[in-house]
């Protein structure tokens, strides 16, 4: 079975204003990483502000997740329909992130 992009959850949402793929609540990143620590989704992906990041028509989507810990997690796979990234511990968190 192949996988491509538009198989992967989109970010649905990003209300992370303090990050460069960040544009009106909308992630401009081709894809994220969901890192952190147990118990933190932290995105992997959050650039602080600076430097614009992403592209100008894009639909990011979950490249790859870390939190093995979480309900929506196959083989380090998100397999939630869609997540949302927001403020948490971190700069911006998967607020998604369910643990199992």
């Amino acid at each position: 079975m192949s996988t491509t992009l538009d198989d992967l959850p989109r970010v649905s949402e990003c209300s992370a204003l303090g990050c460069s793929y960040n544009d009106h609540s909308h992630c401009h990143a081709a894809a994220v990483t969901i890192g952190g620590a147990p118990g933190d989704a932290e995105c992997a992906t959050f650039i602080p502000l600076g430097t614009k990041g992403g592209l100008d028509k894009i639909v990011s989507h979950v490249g790859a997740c870390q939190r093995a810990e979480c309900v929506h997690n196959e083989s380090l796979e998100c397999t939630a329909t869609a997540v949302r990234v927001g403020p948490g511990a971190e700069s911006a968190d998967c607020l998604t992130y369910e643990h199992a």
